[in-house]
């Protein structure tokens, strides 16, 4: 089922940069610029983009990496983070690169009673928002970039009070940059169950 995405700022918001989404950072701009470089159109750009963090930039539990990251940089360095610090990363390299690209989220069903929010983004290409989520792939999970149908990661399922939240973020809320700003092991560290 479609989600009826909801863009609170104007188009600019998602092109800007702050502490977490660096655009402007050389590290960030490198890279964008050797894939843009590799790319010229918008979407095959925004297409090699997603596939270099989904692939390139490991998910902190699918190989149990207790480092925290957010920081588009730190990512970077690091090659490994959340679900949240990896579309971080896509986020400053696409916006560097002059796609507008939002955070969006679902909340899915942890698998230990809970929730947990999971973090994707959505770019605008061809007029519309698009979400894709770089979270990477494994055994059960096969997301891929699409601007025809969503392949994501996870699909919720609403009768187990999972959700798509349509709200189309130009910033990382509130909730996500708390959670982690005490944290030191990403493995232990308590994850924002619901977003408000």
């Amino acid at each position: 089922m479609a989600v009826h995405l909801r863009q609170a700022h104007p188009l600019e918001a998602y092109l800007t940069g702050d502490d977490l989404i660096e655009v402007d950072h050389p590290e960030i701009l490198t890279v964008g610029a050797r894939l843009r470089g590799e790319h010229s159109d918008d979407r095959d750009f925004a297409a090699a983009a997603f596939a270099w963090v989904r692939d390139e930039v490991a998910h902190s539990l699918d190989v149990q990496d207790p480092r925290v990251t957010l920081r588009a940089t730190d990512v970077l360095r690091e090659r490994v983070g959340l679900c949240y610090a990896k579309s971080v990363l896509l986020a400053a390299i696409l916006r560097g690169q002059g796609i507008a690209t939002a955070l969006c989220f679902q909340r899915l069903a942890d698998g230990a009673g809970g929730y947990a929010v999971h973090g994707l983004v959505a770019v605008h290409l061809d007029g519309a928002w698009h979400r894709q989520d770089p979270r990477g792939n494994k055994p059960g999970v096969a997301a891929a970039f699409s601007l025809e149908r969503e392949v994501l990661a996870f699909e919720v399922d609403p009768d187990a009070g999972e959700a798509d939240y349509p709200d189309l973020h130009a910033t990382v809320p509130r909730e996500i940059v708390s959670a982690l700003a005490h944290c030191t092991d990403i493995l232990s560290c308590v994850l924002p169950d619901s977003l408000e």
